[in-house]
């Protein structure tokens, strides 16, 4: 599908999106908990739907309505030898230490971008937990065959904390009576890995983090049917503030300013480029004013990349953005995604090393760009076209159902000129 953006300004209010990661992660937690379990405002994207049927699969019964989704799970009992992740990174690494307490042979498996990413790391890991593990090559797919036994053991976070939610979650339920502690060298966005721990406890587990380097569970512990409200999702939401500082006014409600959600760090970014910014309680409202260049280390929230580059494209001068060894493994390598996309509306990026620079300021112009079909890419030209200087084609939009389906239908309800099938 291609969706044709013509320049605009942006006036209007908008709720946020349920966040994808707090609702794959309850899921989980949900499917854990012996008993119904209630997720409130569950949202439609891919992921977030990829995520319910995982627990179908693995043994949860489902019942779904509009505003919540009821799970009663009896454990993880796979009805199916072939378990299906989407192409949700997040859910592929967290639900295979989770499938891998069942001692039934399972195959874990994936599509799109999934197929490319290294899944090695298992093939290091489970089998120190007692769980045979196969890869093709550390790719999809994963074959694995436990009961998952919790050990004391030492993993690397460098890669991604989306691992380490895994083994948490499963943790969760197979440590035993005494402690069991889980070392972590050079973890990578640990925000996310505070959501985790959150969404655990909500569910009646608590694990002691001590300085994001060990993670320790004392004596057996259970998890307990909850409900749960999935909040705003501050990774979708960005894309929308970012088009209230460089297109005009929006104010996005839904957001808590104290969530755990790394990607609040948006906030920082729309203060630094000198963005009119009012924060509410649960709303937020940016509003357009004179944008200066800045500085920001975004290794901890590499999904902001997108976002941040959409808005330093309007700022005067060169952005410096830190982090960008952490878009290699997206739905396509992001950083050099953006930096050929946004060459098209006429925005020059360098890579260098760790660190990419946009040079913004410039009159972006009318083009034809390609979203790779990774949501995030399609969201970030779509903000960037709102002041191109003619109409702005995307490629592949429906990659947005990846993570916010709903994108442009908000887009165009706070004024984005939004011409699609």
């Amino acid at each position: 599908m291609n969706v044709t953006i013509t320049p605009s300004s942006i006036k209007g209010k908008i709720a946020a999106s349920p966040s994808k990661s707090a609702m794959q992660r309850a899921v989980a937690a949900a499917m854990l908990a012996g008993g119904k379990s209630i997720i409130h405002n569950p949202g439609l994207s891919s992921d977030s739907l990829a995520a319910l049927d995982v627990a179908e699969k693995l043994g949860s019964a489902m019942r779904k309505f509009p505003d919540r989704v009821e799970i009663t799970s009896e454990g993880i009992v796979p009805l199916t030898e072939t378990i299906h992740c989407g192409e949700a990174g997040l859910g592929i690494r967290m639900f295979t230490p989770v499938a891998a307490l069942s001692n039934k042979a399972l195959t874990i498996v994936g599509e799109g971008s999934l197929a490319s990413r290294p899944m090695d790391f298992f093939e290091e890991i489970l089998p120190q937990l007692n769980v045979s593990c196969q890869t093709r090559g550390g790719k999809l797919p994963i074959r694995i065959q436990g009961p998952l036994q919790a050990k004391d053991i030492t993993i690397d976070g460098s890669l991604s904390s989306q691992f380490l939610t895994g083994l948490l979650m499963a943790y969760g339920v197979a440590a035993g009576d005494g402690k069991t502690t889980i070392t972590v060298r050079d973890l990578k966005s640990r925000p996310y890995i505070d959501l985790t721990l959150q969404l655990m406890a909500h569910f009646g587990v608590q694990v002691e983090n001590r300085n994001y380097e060990q993670f320790i569970f004392s004596g057996k512990q259970h998890y307990h049917p909850a409900e749960y409200t999935v909040e705003g999702d501050w990774s979708g939401a960005a894309f929308l503030l970012v088009a209230g500082a460089v297109a005009g006014d929006v104010e996005v409600s839904g957001l808590n300013p104290a969530s755990a959600q790394s990607d609040k760090a948006m906030l920082d970014a729309l203060h630094a480029a000198g963005a009119r910014v009012k924060e509410g309680d649960h709303t937020i409202t940016v509003s357009r004013d004179r944008l200066d260049a800045f500085e920001m280390d975004a290794t901890d929230c590499p999904d902001l990349f997108p976002p941040l580059v959409s808005l330093a494209a309007n700022c005067n001068g060169t952005t410096k953005l830190k982090g960008v060894s952490r878009l290699a493994h997206k739905e396509s390598n992001r950083g050099k995604t953006l930096q050929d996309e946004f060459a098209k509306l006429g925005i020059r990026i360098t890579l260098k090393g760790d660190e990419m620079e946009v040079h913004g300021g410039t009159q972006m112009s009318s083009a034809t760009l390609f979203s790779h079909n990774d949501h995030r890419i399609a969201m970030a030209c779509a903000v960037a076209a709102l002041n191109a200087d003619g109409a702005v084609v995307i490629e592949e939009a429906e990659a947005v159902n990846k993570s916010y389906p709903e994108f442009w239908q908000h887009l165009g309800a706070i004024g984005g000129m939004v011409d699609h099938p």
